[in-house]
């Protein structure tokens, strides 16, 4: 759409709405421009006014907007920028010039910003602006995201935590001043990490992963790394072949293999029981004898398996169901926990 008119990106902090226009530029021959709305004034778009030879004034607009080849002209965080400057954008989105100068024929206009629920900064958009271009609203796929991740040389620990745990790739910003997990955020983690080479423990990892993403899946990130170091193998742990971490320092381990266990019942049982054949009854069986094990060690990360999360996921009803039954400890009736 952005070749026939101006295109504006929607989505949310970190989920790579700069990247993706800046490799559609690329994709379709053209340079990037880049301006960001939240360090603009309107001179900065009009130019600064000049006496002519007849003596007349005109306004010359800055060099790296007046081209003479086409070009990208991509407006970062554009619902950022003060109304004086998104009135200035008016007839350089709509009629593509500024003044008296046009933009090159051929040239693509795109801008991008945050949503209000965001927590970013960001101003009511008029409703002028608004009506002078196509709205589209950017998601993220962890499939897409792990394709480019691979081809990009992220970090084998990251593309491992999101292939197991494709639910964290990116959440919600938090009402408080906190790291969390976005795309941009794993890639910086995956920088992190590769900036140590074969240097790293335990400790940069946990440092490392709080400074970028969710605590939460900081803590099962450096769980990660442990069972990696450690091998500790959750389908042993499930088939009972191998026990769960029981050290007081192997806390976010455990919280690690709890959350994956969690996620393989969710994944591999199906919703009615009557479907339930082969390898599925056998974990189901098994799975019942892990949580015995781990509720020894701690009864309310066995209830977490079971629980009901904020999404409203959880395992399927009838294996609920028969844990309540047979084991009415791991009964949970509380709030649902993440």
């Amino acid at each position: 759409m952005a070749v026939v008119r101006p295109v504006f990106v929607w989505g949310q902090p970190g989920i790579g709405k700069s990247a993706l226009v800046a490799q559609f530029a690329r994709d379709v021959g053209l340079e990037c421009v880049s301006l960001l709305g939240t360090q603009l004034a309107p001179e900065d778009l009009i130019g600064v006014p000049q006496i002519t030879a007849e003596g007349k004034s005109r306004f010359n607009p800055p060099e790296n907007i007046a081209r003479d080849e086409a070009y990208c002209l991509f407006l970062d965080e554009l619902n950022g920028s003060s109304h004086e400057v998104q009135k200035a954008f008016y007839s350089l989105i709509h009629d593509r010039r500024i003044g008296s100068y046009r933009l090159p024929a051929g040239s693509v206009i795109i801008g991008a910003g945050n949503r209000a629920q965001d927590q970013a900064i960001v101003k009511p958009m008029s409703s002028a602006l608004l009506n002078r271009m196509v709205h589209v609203h950017l998601q993220v796929s962890h499939r897409d995201w792990l394709v480019w991740a691979k081809v990009n040389g992220l970090h084998p620990l990251v593309l491992e935590y999101i292939q197991t745990r494709p639910d964290h790739l990116r959440v919600a910003p938090p009402k408080h001043e906190e790291p969390f997990s976005t795309p941009r955020s794993w890639h910086m983690l995956s920088d992190t990490l590769h900036s140590y080479g074969r240097e790293l423990s335990e400790e940069i990892v946990r440092l490392a992963a709080f400074g970028t993403v969710s605590p939460s899946h900081a803590q099962n990130f450096a769980g990660l790394y442990k069972q990696s170091r450690r091998k500790f193998d959750l389908k042993r742990i499930i088939s009972g072949e191998a026990s769960w971490p029981r050290d007081p320092g192997d806390a976010d381990l455990l919280y690690f293999l709890v959350q994956a266990f969690r996620g393989q019942l969710i994944k591999e049982l199906p919703d009615e029981r009557g479907a339930l054949a082969g390898q599925g009854k056998q974990l189901a069986y098994d799975a019942k004898a892990a949580l015995v094990a781990l509720a020894e060690i701690q009864l309310e990360l066995a209830q977490l398996v079971v629980a009901r999360d904020e999404d409203g996921e959880s395992v399927p009803d009838w294996f609920l169901l028969e844990v309540s039954r047979d084991l009415p400890r791991l009964a949970v009736s509380g709030s649902p926990r993440s």
